[in-house]
């Protein structure tokens, strides 16, 4: 009876060193280099609008204008999947109501943003006014802006992408998205 025992273990302790041998002669992990996702889009060509809308500005071409409702409208970008929703509003005497409703709908993705950089801009040769929000993180919206003349008009602009944010995922799309709304902003003027 010992010597089946012993046998039992010796096939066994055979079995398994068998197993160590057979696994450890694979080659060893490597470590896999850090690497970047590379998006490449177009380069940027920019058309001046011709929207029945007191303002006027030069927009990507690659961007369709769609819903236009009261010089409201969305700025589709279907290749990145994504939007600028632009809205405007007549100044009625409510400039600081509508410059605080802009700061609240930006700072409202606080909660998910990491940092949110803002960036005024002022162009008094067209009186144009305003300020850039860039919101690094996982926020819903990735870029913001407001644009006015203090007295008559006051646009929005918000950047949403079509997919659950991601701000890794979406980074190289939203760099690009945020120099056309800097160009937006840049080529602005009142009519």
């Amino acid at each position: 009876m010992e010597f089946k025992f012993t046998i039992r273990i010796f096939k066994y302790v055979l079995a398994l060193t068998m197993a160590i041998a057979v696994i450890s002669c694979a080659d060893p992990a490597v470590p896999k280099p850090k690497a970047m996702l590379r998006l490449e889009y177009p380069e940027a060509v920019y058309e001046k609008t011709n929207l029945p809308c007191p303002f006027r500005f030069e927009k990507n071409i690659a961007a369709e204008i769609s819903g236009q409702r009261q010089c409201s409208f969305v700025m589709e970008y279907p290749q990145m999947n994504a939007n600028i929703f632009f809205t405007y509003k007549p100044v009625n005497g409510d400039l600081d109501m509508l410059l605080r409703d802009a700061q609240k709908l930006t700072y409202e993705h606080v909660v998910k943003a990491d940092n949110i950089t803002e960036q005024p801009f002022v162009n008094p040769q067209n009186k144009v006014y305003g300020m850039f929000y860039n919101l690094q993180g996982n926020a819903a919206s990735q870029a913001q802006f407001y644009l006015t003349d203090s007295l008559n008009h006051f646009v929005t602009g918000s950047l949403y992408f079509k997919a659950k944010p991601n701000y890794d995922s979406v980074l190289p799309a939203a760099q690009y998205l945020e120099k056309d709304m800097r160009k937006v902003m840049e080529t602005f003027g009142w009519k």
